[in-house]
């Protein structure tokens, strides 16, 4: 990797990355449009006002990126020593959401919890604190992963306890993502590639029999092989989905002009907001969607590679994962490529929870990139005992 040349002697301060920031607003106003152009026509139908889920949203950007501000000017070693009060925090949430005089539940799944006027989703949460988790114990083993029951099962056991309160919600979806951040995280740590490869099969039965005792997930996945075999059921959203893509063709019918939005595309501002996208736009306008994702992941990679820390480099490699596979899970799923999870694309879709926590997700990056503390854990450390010394 390119940060093993790096030297850790004096911190450099640098300014934060302008390109990774104007990305991240663009979606989020991009995000903006969308939203009111897929909700209008549901919002003025349920709650008389056209505009309800777009003060919504707005109202969470603003929040989001005071957020952002905030969080892109603390030092990032801070979520270091927060890890292990916030892993302790998020178990607790995720325990009380599941409370059926607690937790809040809607569409058969209980993920919500209440707090005055609004709701908060503790698995949005969960997602950000077990990557700051796990890049806190990475930087703390110091590629010491060889070993399988000492120094891999540990954490593997943490994600474990988190993914199986996350299976009782049911949110199979947030698990999947959680278990690719953790291999990717894992695999940069230095874990062996047998060790991971081991994990596989046992991840994927898993999943099978998640799929095989729930009904509607079996359904799902029938309709992923044959979104035609039940149009009006299982296959009915992904079919709402394709009509969407093929309506908009090239260069889309014209923004606000969709028709799938009217009735038709089911969460056409939430999971399916790339589909509505895809029909006002056309296939350029989420081609540019996609292709500012990619930037994002791009940028971001290249900001944690030049932090100067173990953690910094984790945190933010961590970070990036997150945010650059939920979008790609979410994109395959509206394109049929993936069956059906909810799963929100991040910055774009409609959801409170899922903007904040993305936002602040970036303020951290945005803060790695600033690197205002670098090198000040090695030049700590005893000799002979550092980072650099082990290069």
């Amino acid at each position: 990797m390119p940060w093993s040349t790096v030297s850790s002697r004096a911190p450099k301060q640098v300014g934060m990355d302008h390109i990774l920031l104007f990305v991240t607003i663009t979606l989020a106003l991009v995000g903006l449009v969308m939203v009111f152009s897929a909700s209008a026509v549901v919002a003025g139908n349920r709650f008389h006002d056209s505009g309800y889920y777009l003060k919504r949203q707005l109202t969470w950007l603003a929040f989001g990126l005071v957020l952002l501000h905030a969080t892109s000017r603390v030092d990032y070693i801070w979520w270091k020593r927060l890890a292990f009060p916030f892993l302790a925090l998020i178990i607790v949430l995720l325990a009380v959401v599941l409370i059926p005089s607690i937790g809040v539940s809607a569409n058969g799944a209980r993920r919500w919890l209440r707090l005055g006027p609004i709701s908060i989703q503790p698995a949005e949460m969960a997602k950000l604190i077990a990557v700051i988790y796990l890049a806190a114990y990475l930087a703390k083993q110091e590629d010491r992963l060889r070993q399988f029951s000492t120094e891999l099962l540990p954490v593997l056991l943490v994600v474990g306890v988190i993914s199986g309160l996350l299976i009782l919600e049911p949110d199979l979806g947030t698990v999947v993502v959680l278990g690719l951040v953790t291999g990717g995280l894992l695999f940069v740590g230095g874990a062996r590639v047998a060790h991971l490869l081991r994990l596989v099969p046992l991840a994927l039965a898993a999943v099978a029999v998640l799929i095989w005792l729930s009904p509607y997930r079996w359904q799902r996945l029938i309709a992923f092989f044959d979104p035609t075999k039940d149009p009006t059921g299982a296959g009915f959203q992904i079919n709402q989905s394709f009509l969407a893509f093929g309506s908009g063709g090239l260069f889309g019918v014209g923004l606000g002009e969709g028709k799938q939005k009217l009735f038709f595309l089911p969460e056409a501002h939430t999971d399916f907001v790339l589909a509505l996208v895809g029909e006002e736009l056309g296939f350029v306008g989420a081609g540019v969607i996609v292709l500012f994702f990619a930037l994002f992941v791009i940028r971001g990679f290249q900001i944690s590679t030049r932090a100067r820390i173990p953690f910094g480099r984790y945190l933010g490699i961590g970070i990036t994962t997150l945010i650059g596979i939920q979008a790609l899970i979410n994109a395959c799923v509206v394109t049929g490529l993936l069956p059906t999870k909810g799963l929100t694309l991040p910055f774009v879709s409609y959801g409170g929870s899922s903007l904040v926590i993305s936002l602040i997700g970036v303020g951290i990056l945005l803060n790695i990139s600033r690197d205002r503390q670098a090198g000040r854990e090695e030049t700590r450390r005893p000799s002979g005992r550092g980072w650099a010394s082990r290069q």
